[in-house]
């Protein structure tokens, strides 16, 4: 990897992922929402500023994403579901990734091996679903899967040197996870970019299309 962009560059994986990245001697550009006002739920802001870029990366990882939004916290019944919520879930966590994957492909090199990747998470594994609950937020996760996956597909056609996985970093210890993290173990911003950015250095365009743990262990969908 020589030139990475990430997108949520400014949050507790994004900038831990831009900082292990930047050690290793990659050249990092990172957008974010509080400091270059990317708003990932808006189309015509991911379209402007992804257009301001030159590339190409042979790295693209949206970072982007919350587990709560406005104050709606994980459902833990479906009697506590709220349409709002679950829309707020999609904009961000499903809409927004699919958007940079749309404008961003222009950014990847076509013949040169390159990895676009995007956050997700182990709750929205429906094969791993054992719990239930979290209805909104698992829901969103599952739909980014599907779009990383179907989009795999179509880049696989004109970018064969590319792989476009969704990876799940773990329980970090970040803003994000403090209220509910549990018994669950969990690890620092720092270890978790540092297993992710191996995991992303390692992965071949026949991988593509896949959803991977921190420890590249394949995630059933």
């Amino acid at each position: 990897m020589k030139n990475a962009l990430i997108i949520g560059a400014s949050g507790g994986i994004g900038a831990a992922v831009a900082q292990e990245l930047t050690a290793r001697g990659v050249q990092v550009t990172g957008l974010s929402r509080s400091v270059d006002g990317l708003d990932v739920t808006d189309e015509a802001s991911i379209q402007e500023h992804l257009s301001r870029l030159d590339g190409p990366f042979d790295l693209i990882f949206v970072a982007t994403g919350a587990l709560e939004i406005d104050g709606a916290a994980p459902e833990k019944s479906i009697k506590r579901l709220d349409p709002q919520a679950m829309i707020d879930q999609f904009r961000l966590n499903t809409i927004g990734p699919a958007m940079v994957l749309k404008h961003a492909i222009g950014l990847v090199p076509r013949k040169e091996r390159a990895v676009m990747s995007v956050l997700s998470a182990r709750v929205g594994s429906i094969g791993d679903n054992g719990l239930g609950g979290w209805y909104s937020y698992r829901t969103a996760k599952a739909a980014v899967n599907q779009i990383v996956h179907s989009a795999a597909i179509e880049f696989a056609r004109t970018h064969k040197e590319l792989a476009c996985v969704a990876l799940h970093p773990g329980t970090v210890e970040t803003n994000f996870t403090a209220k509910y993290a549990d018994n669950h173990p969990t690890v620092t911003p720092e270890v978790a970019a540092m297993r992710l950015c191996d995991v992303m250095a390692s992965l071949t365009p026949e991988e593509t299309g896949r959803f991977y743990d921190y420890a590249k262990k394949e995630i059933p969908w």
